[in-house]
């Protein structure tokens, strides 16, 4: 199955996130469970939870349509310690309210060195951290975002994703999301059949499909290789539409959720359509 959709709002209710994905013909959809820009939040009731499911329920969205995604001011592999604690707390609540609302993927960054620590020792960071969470929790699988590596962040190579698994205790409780601008800006090119087929099998050789939970569809407006996180709607930057189409027609990304982060969200619509249209036609 294609489950194509968009990061919808959960303004007014985290419900809401659900109605708007089917008001735009989505067949998945990505979500905060809070406000992202806030490190408190209030507790979600039972009242909120049972509404959320109940909505999915009549809607015919299932958990695996969803993928839910964690704050962005959470850095697992922040040396500083009351700082890295503080991330830690909010990354275990977060997975606790991801399976409170019956869903069981939250999708997180998987954070940033800021120049205090070499990568590997941040890695590690990061490993231990997710590693600490999964013994506090249960029934949810932390997903991996590949980065595009700006600054001191993390992840913006499949080698930094593969250590990650690899130095987990419980790699089979982790999954791995790509995000199309940001493996183009880290260097990877998916432009043309034969990049796009390099790229993919290299993925595959050094995580490996079996890890892949989802996907985030961004074109990009930065130049391969640019390191630099900056989304375009599909088929208006350096991507190009071609590759998406690729991606919709490839059984090696169906019955996972391909998440639209683009930035004009009133294409939204068109563009979850073009590709729904796609997945049934013969890449010319």
């Amino acid at each position: 199955m294609l489950y194509i959709g968009s990061h919808t709002s959960i303004a007014g209710g985290l419900e809401n996130a659900a109605i708007e994905a089917d008001s735009l013909g989505a067949s998945a959809f990505g979500m905060f469970t809070k406000n992202q820009r806030q490190w408190a939040t209030r507790p979600i009731t039972e009242e909120q939870s049972t509404r959320f499911k109940e909505m999915l329920a009549s809607l015919g969205f299932t958990k695996e349509q969803v993928l839910p995604h964690g704050s962005y001011l959470i850095n697992l592999g922040n040396p500083d310690g009351l700082k890295r604690r503080q991330s830690l707390d909010a990354f275990i609540d977060e997975l606790s309210r991801v399976g409170q609302l019956g869903l069981d993927k939250l999708n997180f960054h998987p954070g940033a060195h800021v120049n205090m620590l070499d990568r590997t020792g941040s890695l590690k960071l990061v490993s231990e951290a997710l590693d600490e969470a999964l013994q506090e929790t249960e029934g949810v699988m932390p997903i991996i975002e590949t980065t595009a590596g700006q600054g001191s962040t993390l992840g913006s190579s499949f080698e930094e994703i593969e250590m990650l698994l690899n130095l987990s205790r419980y790699p089979e409780r982790l999954g791995v999301c790509i995000d199309t601008c940001h493996i183009f800006a880290a260097g990877y090119d998916i432009r043309g059949e034969e990049a796009f087929a390099k790229t993919f099998e290299l993925f595959d050789r050094v995580v490996g499909f079996a890890n892949l939970r989802g996907m985030h569809l961004n074109d990009a407006k930065i130049k391969l290789g640019s390191r630099l996180d900056r989304h375009e709607s599909l088929g208006k930057g350096e991507i190009g539409l071609d590759p998406f189409i690729r991606i919709v027609q490839d059984e090696r990304f169906m019955n996972i959720p391909l998440i639209l982060e683009t930035i004009d969200s009133t294409l939204w619509k068109e563009e979850i359509a073009l590709l729904k249209a796609s997945s049934q036609k013969t890449m010319q």
